[in-house]
């Protein structure tokens, strides 16, 4: 068999000794040692390589807003206000512009696929949506990306905008979420956003429980709706707080009751933490659902960025290993096991997540690949190991060189 390229001496996750990856016509055409040579070759020194890391929750149409929103109290509500005003401003080039800065940094970080979440409503029109459209195809030689339309600030309460939700969804969106926590109606947002899901047979993933009050939660809500549309397995939910403040047995009781309904959850340390507790002047609370916990009962759950360098998260370099090893430190997770579940919960969870087919590497799969600068998961998460080197369908889409120490002479 002739190859296109070999990379030699690759790590891959539960394999014990490395082996070579041979790449034809863009997909994996065999795994194992010592291939035979003849096209191009790269030796990976046993260095970890895996399928991409997958983000399942961020923000590219509101990233890199800080010229515009300066954050002074750092809470939800001044985060939702002042982009909620700086949204009529936009434009189709201005989105291109700062999404592309966020998403290029993303695939310099190992990221493969990507959900977007995308703000739909008359504030903004289907601006953002339009420019992340155009991206979806611009970027494919680097990443899947996948848009979820959603109203940030109510869609109840916000006449026209669930016309444009539809007009989105009509024009190839891929999923579609809510906020229900800032609709003066949580149950009637919901019951809408099921049942444009169900029109335009998309799954939904949405913003839920993002406060530290255990009582009030929409969550029970969403699983009686998960279950009467027969949505189980399609349905995701971001933030819910409320998880953190609930005493063990409780939280027992929500676990089981999300895993009947096949709902999958993704936390958001960077945001959670930024904005959480802010009426506490002492032993201010984390505030982060333990989804190491919830994956324990087979949960879907999976580590994500949220926002980057605007009011609801001022920081961030879209790596998602980072965002792993945060959450690693808020949960005070520090095993073996532990950092191998974190790492999964930004990899291969995700992706189930997302109901990505093709993910992982074995042979007949495209070639999607990226290189870390460490040879285990456990390495990766605990040292925040740097992205080496990526391909999509077996060409490169990035490299970045190790480090080299220069001493004197």
């Amino acid at each position: 068999m002739s190859f296109d390229l070999v990379l030699r001496n690759a790590r891959i996750v539960d394999r014990d000794d490395p082996l070579d990856i041979g790449i034809a016509d863009g997909c994996i055409a065999a795994l194992a040692p010592n291939l035979p040579g003849g096209g191009e070759e790269e030796d990976l020194a046993g260095r970890l390589t895996i399928s991409g890391f997958v983000e399942t929750h961020i923000h590219l149409d509101k990233s890199c807003l800080l010229d515009r929103c300066p954050c002074r109290s750092g809470t939800l509500r001044e985060a939702v206000a002042s982009v909620a005003e700086a949204k009529r401003g936009f434009t189709v080039e201005d989105v291109t512009a700062r999404a592309t800065r966020t998403l290029e940094r993303a695939i310099v970080q190992g990221t493969t696929r990507m959900r977007t979440h995308v703000e739909v409503d008359p504030r903004v029109g289907l601006t953002s949506f339009e420019a992340l459209t155009a991206l979806k195809r611009d970027y494919r030689w680097a990443v899947d990306l996948t848009l979820c339309v959603f109203p940030q600030e109510g869609l109840t309460n916000n006449p026209g905008c669930e016309d444009l939700l539809a007009a989105a969804l009509n024009a190839g969106a891929d999923a579609i979420g809510g906020a229900p926590y800032i609709d003066p109606d949580p149950a009637g947002q919901l019951a809408r956003i099921f049942a444009l899901a169900r029109a335009f047979d998309v799954d939904i993933d949405l913003h839920l429980d993002f406060d530290l009050d255990p009582a009030g939660s929409d969550m029970v809500e969403v699983c009686r709706l998960t279950d009467a549309y027969g949505w189980g397995g399609r349905v995701a939910i971001g933030h819910v707080t409320k998880l953190s403040a609930l005493p063990p047995g409780e939280l027992e009781v929500a676990a089981r009751r999300l895993a009947d309904a096949g709902i999958a959850l993704t936390v958001l340390p960077a945001t959670d933490l930024y904005l959480g507790g802010r009426d506490r002047d002492h032993l201010v609370p984390r505030g982060v659902a333990p989804a190491h916990r919830l994956a324990g009962h087979g949960i879907a759950c999976s580590i994500a960025t949220n926002n980057v360098l605007n009011p609801f998260t001022p920081f961030g370099d879209a790596s998602l290993l980072r965002m792993a090893n945060l959450y690693a430190n808020v949960a005070q997770l520090g095993s073996d096991t532990d950092m191998r579940l974190c790492f999964d919960m930004v990899t291969a969870a995700a992706a189930r997540l997302l109901r990505l087919d093709g993910y992982g590497i074995a042979v007949g799969r495209p070639a999607d690949l990226v290189v870390l600068d460490c040879e285990s998961p456990e390495d990766a998460v605990r040292e925040i190991a740097q992205p080496l080197l990526g391909l999509k369908a077996g060409r490169r889409s990035f490299v970045r060189p190790s480090p080299s120490l220069l001493p004197p002479l």
